[in-house]
């Protein structure tokens, strides 16, 4: 199996975490700034679609890393199952963190994009 195949999931998942981060700071930041200048809470509706795009985009890339890093995972161990799995070789561990990293990032950027939902896109920020 090849190195970059292996720190798929894990790579990944820590990439897109940073970049929602970064993005949505820059998209609040750009949004708000002016409006917060003059008291004045209102989100711009094109920052709010902007950063439902950006967040759904890198989840999908997580769940597809997850998913590549599950797929590797299988191949690389004898064990069926992720309850039992130990990573005892660099083949099979690698893919088993890409897995969780996946999931536990994931989860992670879900509850940032959650408060879009229900909050207005300044108020957030707030």
């Amino acid at each position: 199996m090849r190195p970059g195949r292996l720190w798929l999931g894990v790579v990944t998942a820590g990439a897109a975490w940073f970049a929602l981060g970064i993005a949505e700071m820059f998209i609040t930041w750009r949004a708000c700034m002016h409006n917060e200048q003059f008291g004045n809470s209102i989100g711009n509706g094109a920052a709010m679609g902007a950063s439902f795009v950006v967040s759904f985009l890198l989840l999908g890339l997580v769940a597809a890393a997850g998913f590549a890093s599950w797929i590797a995972w299988r191949k690389a161990s004898a064990q069926r199952s992720l309850v039992e799995a130990e990573g005892r070789t660099m083949q099979e561990f690698l893919p088993l963190v890409g897995v969780f990293f996946c999931l536990t990032l994931g989860v992670g950027m879900v509850w940032m994009t959650l408060p879009l939902f229900i909050l207005r896109l300044c108020a957030r920020v707030r």
